[in-house]
């Protein structure tokens, strides 16, 4: 009988592409979730919406705030907001994930 019964030991070339697959979908889901893609998507859809329902105002909601279109204003400032957190986040990306600095965090904690 042969010493490898059916079940061969994955080889260090096996070992390091599956560690770089696990490090590519780390670093694919901190970037989903980074927190900067969530609050500038969220900001940039309410400041569509605002921005729409202040382009055309009642006369009642300009009475209300003495005037001023506040629905066009604030949905102006949540767009704008929106778009700074996009763009700071296309400008500085999530850097990834260092199974180095993961592993001092373990010990750490």
């Amino acid at each position: 009988m042969s010493e490898h019964s059916g079940h061969s030991e994955p080889s260090e070339h096996d070992l390091q592409r599956e560690v770089s697959e696990l490090e590519g979908k780390s670093t694919t889901a901190s970037r989903l979730f980074d927190l900067r893609l969530i609050i500038g998507g969220l900001f940039v859809v309410y400041g569509v919406i605002v921005t729409i329902a202040g382009i055309n105002p009642s006369d009642s909601s300009l009475d209300k705030s003495e005037g001023v279109n506040i629905n066009l204003w604030t949905g102006i400032a949540m767009l704008l907001l929106g778009i700074f957190f996009l763009g700071w986040l296309k400008l500085r990306p999530t850097p990834p994930v260092e199974l180095a600095d993961v592993a001092e965090e373990e010990e750490g904690a």
